[in-house]
């Protein structure tokens, strides 16, 4: 067994999230479109659908998602702007992680630049 496979691996939350990210940046979901319910997600991606709440409050913490009562999940107006360097920073962050550096080693590199 590989321990790449073992520690790299990416909760299902973080998949979830990471294919609503891609879908922003590609131009499928644009801001403004409704997303389809927690529950349609789940059965879909057939994951439990507290797992595809998790990934949607995620993307609604970094500004790509609202959540609107009676409306249900929308992509934020913002989001065609932040989702690319979003990205690029979660890659960024996954990317350290797989060579052993946390987030406080990130914070610390960004620190020490010009």
């Amino acid at each position: 067994m590989c321990l790449e496979s073992v520690f790299c691996a990416r909760p299902l939350h973080e998949q979830v999230a990471g294919a609503i990210r891609r879908a922003i940046a590609e131009g499928e979901c644009r801001p403004g479109d409704r997303l389809p319910s927690a529950r349609e997600l789940s059965e879909a991606l057939d994951v439990n659908v507290n797992t595809v709440l998790r990934g949607l409050r995620g993307l609604r913490d970094e500004g790509l998602l609202e959540f609107r009562r009676g409306r249900g999940v929308t992509v934020a107006e913002s989001a065609g702007q932040r989702s690319g360097l979003q990205i690029r920073v979660h890659e960024l962050v996954t990317g350290a992680a797989r060579l052993g550096y946390s987030r406080a080693d990130l914070i610390e590199m960004i620190r020490g630049m010009p």
